[in-house]
């Protein structure tokens, strides 16, 4: 049942129909075929999907908690499940969706971990210090963290761009979020220099290769011209982020709830700040307002006299 023809179906479906992300599609099947790996064992003989009941879906998920998976884990995996049952109803004309019922684990409110000013500032400080003695990668460095602080964008959207997507005439980025969905972000004065000092240094590069590089026209690429992967871009920042204080504890991600964290704190309006982080619901930006509340609350503790 793991390689059933339903399962390939659905990775079909969420990959051209729902344009979901690779790592959304490679997650969500291996949850679907894990829970069919689990009701063979369940039933002990012949099943299908029509014939599931909640208790199986009960049973399965309660499997996941005893082996200590995170209830953010579960709550992914219990999505999973409805969104397959969902595709099974429009495709096979499954009537019951056995996932339906099942309780969503209650979640912990967790606050996105963010640079303040001080540490952005020293962040740079360090990088421009690098990019001043180094040479092609320290640069390229500089180049890929302004952009991250100057645009918010994720990490797979910087992997994916690609020289068309930056207009350095007009200072603006084209990228390419979750779904597919494009939206057009300004770029910053800083960002903008920083990425025409890299363009130099990389068509140096890749004129120096004379044609070997494979980078197809990739904005951020090695020394040997290649597109760089999100995991080679995710180590480069490591290892600036490292520099800092607390830095080790410290993904990409931080820089992308830093740009909003520090627009809103400047009063940038929630709206603009969603379409900026190209979050479909109001309600995933509105995580940083309490960030913002939260630093406000530490400021106030800290200076109002009678706190």
């Amino acid at each position: 049942m793991r390689s059933s023809p339903e399962l390939a179906e659905f990775v079909a479906f969420l990959s051209k129909e729902r344009n979901d992300s690779p790592h959304t599609v490679k997650a969500y099947a291996r949850d679907v075929a894990e829970f069919a790996a689990f009701c063979g064992r369940y039933y002990g003989g012949p099943w299908s999907w029509a014939g599931v009941d909640r208790l199986a879906i009960r049973g399965f998920l309660g499997s996941l908690e005893a082996r200590g998976l995170a209830r953010r884990s579960v709550a992914r995996v219990l999505s999973a499940l409805r969104t397959f049952y969902r595709f099974l109803n429009l495709t096979k004309g499954v009537q019951v969706n056995p996932a339906k019922s099942a309780r969503t684990p209650k979640l912990e409110r967790r606050l996105p971990a963010y640079l303040d000013r001080a540490e952005i500032e020293q962040l740079f400080v360090t990088a421009h210090d690098r990019a001043g003695a180094g040479g092609f990668a320290e640069i390229r460095d500089l180049a890929m963290l302004e952009l991250f602080y100057s645009t918010g964008m994720r990490l797979s959207e910087l992997a994916a761009l690609s020289d068309r997507d930056v207009d350095l005439v007009v200072d603006q980025v084209k990228l390419r979020g979750k779904g597919k969905k494009e939206r057009i972000v300004p770029l910053g004065s800083h960002a903008a220099r920083a990425v025409r000092r890299y363009y130099r240094q990389r068509d140096a590069v890749l004129a120096a290769l004379d044609g070997e590089g494979e980078g197809g026209g990739a904005v951020f690429v090695s020394r040997r011209g290649r597109r760089l992967s999100p995991r080679a871009i995710q180590l480069s920042m490591k290892r600036l982020l490292a520099s800092l204080a607390r830095g080790r504890d410290l993904h990409v991600h931080a820089l992308r709830h830093s740009f909003a964290t520090h627009l809103l704190d400047a009063g940038a309006d929630l709206r603009a700040v969603q379409e900026l982080l190209g979050h479909a619901s109001l309600s995933t930006t509105q995580v940083y307002t309490h960030t913002s509340v939260e630093r406000l609350k530490k400021v106030y503790h800290q200076a109002h006299p009678r706190a």
